[in-house]
């Protein structure tokens, strides 16, 4: 008997033809199937429950709107194998969302959470206005894969992903979450080509995460910071990003380990646009961009002062934390910049400062300060940088 004559079978569900939509997910056999659910609003006040592998649910785009009533925090979606309570290692494969929107309440929890559930993926879904997370995946192990969405206003992380491997996060659109994207205790987040703006909190926080890699975001107006790697982060690239308007910084290495970035721009960014914590060691920051709103002929797009501080015209450097042992910053240019270019809070060692620009630096600073500024016993070798400050510059 051939593998397709002893799968098990699966079945074409249209919702409109049963009484509600956990009724139309129950019609499903185990060998799970097709979900359309035409355009609607589709009220409910518990989570809808999907139990079976190998399933895909369809709707017609925004048209087709789930509103969650839920105010007790739960979600309203819930993906999960129906034996998992009993049976830690139970998963389900290849469970789907796609094309319909899921809205929530401040009082609701999740939009949608999943847990072991294997290749899961979500196309071109709206998920809105949730107590909880967006999308919250647990142990979602292998290839989880989240594009083309759009994940706004909920209060927590429009993504939140807790245990995954091998993550595709591709193509889509944060807007005023609390944080954009968690990625916490994984390996292997491919973020690439994202808009994320306007967050309460910060952008994309990373933890416990090796081999990633973020590149071609935008990332704008968070009221923290646009990317933080902690908790033993290690091999990772943060690349061709543009981070811009943060009232925090732009990148936090607070714990990484021998990660690079390069090709970034920094505008605009008010406490620092790179800050190296001291537990991070051996990174390589080179060939980026850090500047206010320069634009030419001598002017600037923003005032040196504003009623808000968004609205003020600043650029940072690279903070250096004391402690920090090991660090390339090379080739990168710093202008236009309140800071020093880069500077460090206490002692550090085995840190090589070549071949930079430095224009304009030192704004808020006092006259004569140095741009390339590292506390006395520090191992730093600064070489072939121009610097105005520098007793070399010309």
């Amino acid at each position: 008997m051939s593998q397709a004559q002893s799968a098990p079978p699966v079945a074409a569900v249209d919702a409109s033809k049963h009484p509600h939509l956990q009724a139309a997910l129950d019609a499903l056999p185990e060998g799970g199937g097709l979900v359309t659910i035409p355009p609607g609003t589709y009220v409910i006040t518990e989570p809808l429950r999907v139990k079976t592998a190998e399933t895909r649910i369809v709707g017609s785009g925004a048209a087709t709107h789930i509103i969650n009533q839920n105010a007790t925090g739960q979600p309203a979606f819930i993906l999960r194998p129906p034996t998992l309570d009993t049976e830690k290692k139970a998963q389900l494969w290849r469970v789907q969302i796609a094309d319909l929107r899921v809205s929530g309440n401040e009082n609701s929890g999740d939009g949608i959470f999943a847990e072991g559930i294997q290749e899961i993926y979500f196309e071109g879904v709206s998920v809105d206005h949730h107590g909880g997370h967006g999308i919250h995946m647990v142990n979602c192990t292998e290839d989880p894969r989240v594009a083309d969405c759009i994940l706004t206003y909920n209060k927590k992380s429009g993504v939140e992903i807790h245990g995954g491997h091998d993550i595709i996060v591709n193509a889509n659109h944060f807007e005023e979450n609390q944080d954009a994207l968690r990625c916490y205790d994984a390996f292997n987040l491919c973020m690439n080509g994202n808009n994320i703006d306007d967050h309460l909190g910060n952008g994309v926080i990373i933890e416990n995460t090796y081999g990633s890699v973020l590149s071609g975001n935008m990332i704008e107006e968070c009221n923290g910071t646009a990317i933080i790697l902690d908790r033993d982060c290690y091999g990772i690239t943060l690349s061709a990003n543009v981070i811009a308007h943060h009232l925090q910084g732009g990148i936090d290495l607070r714990d990484a380990c021998g990660c690079t970035l390069s090709a970034n721009t920094f505008v605009l960014a008010h406490e620092f646009s790179v800050r190296v914590g001291k537990e991070s060691e051996r990174n390589t920051i080179t060939g980026n961009t850090f500047c206010n709103t320069y634009i030419g002929a001598g002017k600037e797009k923003r005032p040196a002062e504003a009623k808000v501080p968004m609205g003020v015209d600043v650029g940072t450097g690279v903070l250096i934390e004391g402690g920090v042992n090991g660090l390339i910053l090379t080739g990168n240019t710093f202008s236009g910049l309140t800071t020093a270019a880069v500077w460090s809070t206490g002692v550090v060692k085995n840190v090589l400062v070549t071949s930079n620009l430095c224009l304009d630096c030192g704004r808020k600073l006092a006259k004569k300060s140095a741009w390339l500024d590292f506390k006395p016993k520090s191992h730093v070798i600064l070489r072939d940088n121009l610097d105005e400050t520098s007793p070399t510059a010309p």
